[in-house]
């Protein structure tokens, strides 16, 4: 009996660690904006991201999407968030350094995680990286995505 009951809790474990193969992938983030428009200005001119169809929920809504279909949802609110450089959300491309070069030309203040402005640092596990704020005060790490 005693084998019986451990084979049937082995079975269970093998049961519920397929289970947990749920495979999940971002969808979007939704922000809470001052003004949409200058919001999805700076996503789509500053970050280069295209507008898509917000799915019929009203001029108060705009989505834009990044190039792996994540998309970010800006909504106008009245409401304050509090805003925390730890609190952020995350971007990669291939070409930070040119990036960098666009801010500085388009005045768009950045810096590094200790504050510097218009400069980059390197984390411990080797990736370059930014931050920047939307017009909100939402912050932005632009990263080269380089994992070592």
């Amino acid at each position: 009996m005693k084998k019986v009951i451990i084979l049937g809790f082995i079975l269970m474990s093998i049961n519920m660690n397929a289970q947990s193969g749920f495979n999940f992938k971002k969808d979007h983030d939704a922000l809470m904006v001052n003004d949409v428009d200058a919001s999805a200005e700076f996503y789509m001119n500053i970050l280069g991201l295209p507008e898509i169809p917000n799915g019929g929920l009203g001029d108060h809504i705009r989505w834009v999407e990044l190039n792996d279909k994540v998309q970010i949802h800006l909504i106008e609110s009245e409401e304050q968030v509090e805003k925390n450089k730890g609190v952020h959300l995350a971007i990669n491309t291939n070409n930070l350094e040119g990036f960098m070069n666009f801010l500085k030309s388009k005045d768009v203040h950045f810096e590094n995680w200790a504050g510097e402005a218009g400069t980059t640092n390197t984390r411990p596990d080797g990736v370059k990286q930014i931050y920047l704020q939307d017009p909100d005060g939402y912050w932005i790490e632009v990263n080269d995505g380089k994992l070592k």
